[in-house]
């Protein structure tokens, strides 16, 4: 699901549903942090879906419970098959994180077919399918260096390449350019917009980034100060292609400011709980 041709594309038809989501921390201790609280949320296969708020606010948290890496303290977590409408087992998954997290001791193309490996492919497919995942992203000619001889951007390229080449129903972006500057992160946006729109794979973005958020997304989900609750739900129907013109339309700047007025209220309420100590 990189790129046409590079593999059979398999159609989206796995939808994931958050039913009265719940997580506390520390629920036995004296100090409990509720983190999120009732979430009812449906991520729609074959689209982006960004979700958005303030720092402590869950989002991460529910990107973690969906790869199933924390179990919810109340409600549930289903996958359901758009067909047939029943429940179904967790699709296969891929994450970009924040951090690079690439093998040092391994080259572009190494760390790009690492997980292929671990599947057992054979040499020659692993490799063909990682040279197609890195042409992908622009790092054609790169094949055989360390992650310490690339950008910082370049690196994160490896991430999302090393990401797609598996070939995931559901693709998983926990702040993928957060620590990139500014200008390497506005490319990589509109490279990341092009990869997801071309493979067609379900994914769910996290981001601080209200740009990031409608450049990316079909839907953006804004949610609510600890606890974690969701504001509201929106779509976004600007025309794909989006790059950074898009930023210029009015209809972007409609829209940044509708966000822009939920989320102030949303983050000067988790300034109120953090002075406060963390309390509700």
């Amino acid at each position: 699901m990189i790129a046409p041709g590079a593999a059979s594309v398999r159609t989206p038809n796995i939808a994931i549903e958050f039913e009265s989501v719940g997580l506390t921390f520390g629920a036995r201790t004296d100090t409990p942090t509720v983190a999120l609280k009732d979430v009812h949320c449906r991520i729609e296969p074959g689209k982006v879906t960004a979700l958005i708020g303030p720092s402590g606010c869950g989002k991460s948290t529910l990107l973690q419970i969906a790869r199933g890496f924390l179990d919810p303290s109340r409600g549930s977590l289903r996958f359901v098959e758009i067909a047939s409408g029943q429940t179904t087992g967790r699709p296969a998954m891929a994450t970009v994180w924040q951090a690079f997290n690439l093998f040092p001791w391994l080259t572009v193309i190494e760390n790009v077919a690492f997980g292929l490996e671990l599947a057992g492919l054979p040499r020659g497919e692993r490799e063909a399918r990682a040279r197609v995942a890195i042409g992908a992203v622009d790092l054609a000619g790169f094949e055989n260096r360390f992650p310490r001889q690339l950008s910082g951007g370049m690196r994160q390229r490896v991430g999302i390449a090393r990401a797609l080449v598996m070939q995931p129903e559901v693709l998983l972006l926990d702040e993928p350019f957060g620590a990139l500057d500014a200008q390497t992160r506005l490319v990589l946006q509109e490279q990341l917009s092009r990869l997801v729109e071309t493979s067609g794979t379900t994914a769910i973005l996290v981001t601080h980034s209200i740009e990031e958020a409608i450049l990316l997304a079909d839907k953006i989900v804004v949610m609510t100060a600890r606890p974690g609750r969701i504001a509201a739900e929106i779509d976004v129907k600007l025309p794909r292609p989006r790059t950074f013109a898009t930023t210029h339309e009015p209809e972007y700047g409609a829209l940044f400011d509708r966000i822009y007025g939920m989320l102030r209220d949303e983050v000067m309420q988790a300034m109120i709980i953090e002075s406060d100590g963390g309390k509700e």
